[in-house]
């Protein structure tokens, strides 16, 4: 089983730990706030009350154990200090959410493997949303490539994949079907499935080629 400590219960790091914690995942949650341990403590397996700006203290929690290392603090000097400590450490997997591109900046340098802006991405989703009525969720894959859920445009309607030939026309492909009437998932239908008005796709390709999919009719 994988486990991960995520250090701040701020709000992305609360709800973070909550959602890895639901999946299965063994969470360590760290915060030097009590009233918060108090709050989730009985939702992830361990969790402990610490200043994470210190290395010693960070030395005496077994994070060497764990898989990975999520930094969710709300000041930029201790997010800084915290993820430079950990690299120190030789802690393998350290993800950190960036407040500013600058504070992300300074992350990736002193060793962050991987830097999240969870404002500004949820920001983007939600303008996809907005402006496109039928992409339901959207997940940015390489550079250049996505992942994203549609409600097929009408012109879908009663034709089989094999008729709408995406991949040869589009340049994208059908991953998963889910069928809402009744409730079922499709994984890598066939060429001789038909979409229906109640069927949600799941598509994947460039990201040029999904935009022209997005504004179909």
């Amino acid at each position: 089983m994988r486990s991960i400590a995520i250090i701040g219960l701020s709000s992305f790091g609360y709800f973070l730990s909550l959602e890895l914690a639901n999946q299965g995942i063994e969470i360590m949650a760290i915060d030097l706030d009590e009233e918060k341990i108090e709050k989730i403590k009985r939702r992830v397996n361990k969790a402990v009350i610490a200043d994470a700006t210190d290395r010693a203290v960070l030395e005496t929690i077994g994070l060497e154990e764990l898989d990975g290392v999520v930094v969710s603090l709300g000041q930029i000097e201790s997010s800084v200090l915290t993820t430079l400590h950990l690299k120190e450490m030789k802690i393998s997997n350290i993800i950190a959410k960036a407040l500013s591109e600058e504070h992300g900046k300074i992350l990736e340098k002193i060793g962050a493997t991987n830097v999240i802006f969870p404002e500004k991405d949820m920001a983007k989703k939600a303008a996809r949303t907005l402006i496109y009525d039928n992409i339901l969720d959207h997940i940015p894959l390489a550079e250049g490539y996505s992942i994203f859920e549609i409600a097929p445009p009408a012109s879908f309607l009663r034709k089989s994949l094999g008729e709408l030939d995406l991949r040869r026309k589009y340049g994208v492909q059908v991953i998963v079907v889910k069928e809402l009437i009744p409730q079922n998932v499709v994984l890598v239908p066939m060429a001789d499935y038909v979409i229906k008005d109640s069927d949600i796709l799941v598509m994947i390709g460039r990201d040029e080629d999904l935009e022209i999919i997005k504004n179909l009719k």
